[in-house]
């Protein structure tokens, strides 16, 4: 499977963030390739040379080959003579000048998907803090591979959905559709709670246009929700309770009171219930 293009930039962006927190000159990573179990080495800053581009890292070998194989986070103070990794890439690391790496893998429902690496180009432990700003960058690139990949998901789901027969039985939509639509309405709950969470304005609005495909309306709905009206209401078709939805969204209960009294009025709703039936006739909701 090739490597989308925002899942580069989203690694791109995690060194930028990796250098500025640990003050390392030089860092570096790139995506595992499916079915390979090697990185390809495509993201390089602070770099003199061009000798790491486009290196392939197998599982195993090497430190990253190594953080790739263990799932877990990797150092060593002077890579060219440590006796903790195997050493066929150290041609490419001298050439660059590099001493004391770390890699760290981007894990995601337990496979890993890249690397980050950082690096100087003295010999020195590197750190406890250098580790953990590593880390958190690592982590980063991790939620936002989660967040597109279940967008991805929902979006199949809707368009097979959609290509679904059409057709009624005298019970209502064909049972295994039934179900299907249950899982789109969960997923859309979760998916609205979760946006606002997501710093990147670019992932939060992908994000978003998928929550749009999930409640498609016919034209323009005659009620306009504010994004949190909608989604305290989407958490409420969910079947949670205010306390939940406050954890889900971290809103206050009142503030929750707040925004689900305000969307009932706006639908003409007397009940949760009526808001969830009206929102959903208006294609505010799946």
């Amino acid at each position: 499977m090739t490597a989308d293009t925002s899942d580069v930039v989203e690694i791109r962006g995690a060194l930028a963030r990796l250098r500025r927190g640990t003050g390392l000159p030089v860092a570096f990573g790139g995506l595992v390739d499916a079915g390979h179990r090697r990185i390809r080495i495509s993201e390089l800053s602070g770099n003199d040379t061009s000798a790491l581009r486009s290196l392939a890292v197998t599982s195993g070998n090497g430190l990253g080959g190594k953080a790739v194989a263990l799932a877990r986070p990797c150092a060593v103070s002077d890579y060219s003579s440590s006796r903790q990794i195997s050493h066929e890439y150290d041609a490419a690391v001298a050439e660059e000048g590099l001493r004391s790496v770390l890699a760290v893998p981007v894990v995601v429902r337990r496979r890993v998907r890249g690397v980050l690496y950082g690096a100087l180009r003295s010999a020195q432990p590197l750190g406890d803090r250098a580790l953990s700003e590593a880390v958190a960058a690592a982590r980063d690139v991790e939620q936002a591979l989660v967040v597109r990949d279940e967008a991805g998901e929902l979006r199949e789901l809707v368009e097979a959905g959609a290509r679904a027969p059409q057709a009624r039985s005298a019970g209502g939509w064909e049972q295994g559709f039934v179900g299907g639509w249950e899982q789109v309405r969960e997923a859309h709950a979760a998916l609205r709670a979760l946006a606002p969470r997501i710093a990147d304005p670019a992932l939060r609005a992908e994000l978003l246009g998928v929550c749009g495909l999930l409640a498609p309306g016919a034209g323009a709905p005659a009620v306009t929700l504010a994004p949190r009206e909608l989604d305290v209401l989407a958490c409420v078709a969910d079947g949670a309770t205010n306390a939940v939805i406050g954890e889900r969204l971290g809103l206050r209960a009142e503030t929750v009171k707040s925004y689900l009294r305000s969307a009932m009025r706006k639908l003409g709703a007397h009940t949760r219930g009526e808001a969830v039936a009206a929102a959903r006739r208006g294609g505010l909701l799946p």
